[in-house]
């Protein structure tokens, strides 16, 4: 039920996200690098708004995602049915049940995706972003052995122009922790790692967006 309905609305909503989005999607390399996304695999994005999850959705739109989401979502009717309909992973925003990390690793062994807003929450306006990110991706990562595909998007879903997704390589776990080094520390070092990769991929978005408009001639 749950991977038909994803399809489903994945499908019904495409047009309109093509219309209201205007997608352009980057990739940090554009020789290797494609929209189709086989498991496992852990999708890492940064947050602007609550329309993210549809954006990282229909960039793999033939690809099963789970996404992990905030247990308060949740609690009100219709909108737990419809986030169950989707797969939605409950996680508890309070750090009382990490049930979540189980379930994550165990989909990931199975060859499935998920998909995780390590930030946790949006931003508050001002605030300067990516905000620091919680360590349970990172974790998550480490024990399923599972490679991050980090994602940056703008959030420019509905204003003027298009809405942008610059889709970084392939982060494996092993390539950046110490295997001699402690848990605890390895979380720190790939989650300070996967932030960084965001920050990159936002500024190389950037750069690409202002040399498209020189060579139209056009102000950023």
């Amino acid at each position: 039920m749950s991977r038909f309905f994803c399809g489903f609305f994945k499908y019904t909503a495409y047009p309109l996200e093509m219309v209201f989005f205007r997608p352009k999607y980057y990739y940090e390399d554009e020789a290797s690098q494609n929209r189709t996304l086989e498991g496992p695999a852990i999708i890492v994005a940064n947050h602007n708004t609550l329309y993210d999850f549809a954006m990282i959705q229909q960039t793999f739109i033939g690809s099963h995602i789970r996404c992990l989401m905030a247990d308060i979502l949740f609690k009100s009717q219709p909108l737990k049915w419809f986030l169950t309909a989707l797969d939605g992973i409950k996680i508890s925003r309070e750090g009382k049940n990490f049930a979540f990390i189980e379930e994550s690793v165990d989909i990931l062994k199975k060859g499935g995706i998920i998909e995780i807003y390590p930030e946790s929450r949006l931003p508050v306006e001002g605030e300067p972003t990516p905000l620091e990110f919680k360590p349970s991706a990172a974790y998550i990562a480490i024990l399923s052995g599972a490679p991050v595909v980090p994602v940056y998007t703008d959030g420019n879903y509905f204003g003027k122009g298009n809405a942008r997704v610059m889709i970084g390589k392939k982060i494996y776990p092993e390539d950046i922790i110490d295997k001699d080094a402690e848990i605890g520390e390895n979380i720190k070092t790939l989650t300070e790692y996967m932030r960084n990769k965001i920050i990159e991929l936002r500024d190389e978005t950037e750069r690409r967006k202002e040399e498209k408009a020189k060579k139209k001639g056009k102000k950023v």
